[in-house]
């Protein structure tokens, strides 16, 4: 039976959308800052493209993720295409096409250096000296304009193989030259910790760090550097989006929403948003309800941490789920900060979904 879409199901908002065929495979993943205006133009335009075509008729349902900003469905696209590698996404095949992160080398004189995470990279501040990384970043011009900052403003050395003279961006004031030994290795060191503990301030710290040293400068007088600091900021400023969808993070999270007979379930691996699922629950026996949920879910494997807006007796829930070798598990409550707008990122989701259950039901329509 050809899908029939309605376009008044689907939410003028930020997210990705999971077309599924008729087994319940997802065919392709995309995303849109607004989702109804994008699925409606693959039913309503007549599409050039073959494969475009051969898509729209074998979609069976589409299911859609809300974020809060285009920013976030940005990530979240890049993940659940790396996650379910559907056969109509022809883009993000390779390796090195996540989103970058920047990084400081271990070698002897750090450099600083872009790769890029792929969704089955297991989690390690990967350096043997533990240096951090910053990401993930999703605007190339962004990356750009921050590689350079950081290289630039602490005079780190861009070369792979050192030369055994300064180059051009010595006399430009662009690298300070360790090569030739412009610096001593003691000063190189220093300026290497001050580029990692700036990279350390991931997202709105890394904004605010830079102020703080700015204002360092001008209290010592140093108002050349002060006003190349804030130009520099200045041009971050324009390009830096807020986003929750993806961080740095090295254990796995659930992020649980209870309603009042369904719970939305986020999974969230090492600081990667991966999929939202809507499941049943049973209140019938109401005090103990979203407790009872949480040792039966999780018997089995069970993530790091579940970041819940209920629970009865967390003490309980932890005892229950406790085994020997693991490590303790941490049930949280959120009242502020990322982990409580993953929270409220779920309960969007789990007000959306719910209500186009209830839609479904009362029309017999699809999904």
């Amino acid at each position: 039976m050809p899908f029939t879409f309605n376009a008044g199901e689907y939410p003028e908002l930020p997210g990705c959308y999971l077309m599924r065929n008729a087994e319940g495979d997802i065919l392709y993943v995309g995303k849109s800052k607004s989702l109804r205006n994008r699925l409606r133009s693959y039913f309503t335009k007549n599409h050039e493209l073959k494969r475009i075509r051969q898509l729209v008729g074998e979609i069976a349902s589409i299911e859609v993720v809300l974020v809060n900003n285009e920013a976030e469905s940005l990530l979240l696209e890049n993940n659940l295409i790396k996650l379910h590698k559907p056969p109509y996404n022809r883009a993000l095949k390779r390796d090195d096409t996540g989103y970058a992160y920047l990084r400081l080398t271990a070698e002897r004189y750090p450099r600083l250096e872009l790769y890029f995470r792929g969704s089955g990279e297991q989690h390690a501040d990967a350096d043997p000296d533990g240096l951090p990384r910053l990401g993930p970043i999703k605007d190339s011009g962004y990356r750009d304009t921050l590689f350079a900052f950081i290289s630039d403003h602490y005079g780190l050395r861009t070369c792979e193989t050192m030369p055994k003279k300064v180059c051009l961006l010595y006399h430009i004031g662009r690298c300070c030259g360790i090569c030739e030994g412009k610096v001593t290795d003691a000063e190189y060191a220093e300026r290497a910790r001050a580029a990692a503990r700036l990279l350390a301030n991931k997202g709105e710290g890394l904004i605010e760090a830079l102020y703080r040293q700015m204002e360092d400068y001008a209290a010592r007088l140093e108002f050349e550097r002060a006003q190349k600091l804030l130009v520099g900021i200045r041009s971050l400023e324009q390009a830096a989006g807020k986003q929750i969808v993806e961080r740095e993070a090295d254990i796995d999270q659930d992020v649980l929403y209870f309603g009042e007979d369904h719970v939305m379930i986020a999974e969230v691996r090492e600081g990667m948003l991966r999929d939202f699922r809507l499941e049943a629950l049973d209140r019938t026996t109401e005090e103990a309800a979203c407790d009872l949920f949480l040792i039966e879910r999780y018997a089995g494997e069970r993530p790091d941490e579940l970041i819940v807006n209920a629970v009865a007796d967390p003490n309980s829930v932890r005892a229950a789920l406790r085994r020997r070798g693991d490590k303790p598990l941490t049930i949280t409550q959120p009242k502020r900060g990322v982990k409580r707008e993953l929270l409220q990122l779920c309960k969007t989701n789990y007000e959306y979904r719910l209500d186009r259950l209830r839609g479904e039901g009362r029309t017999g329509g699809q999904a």
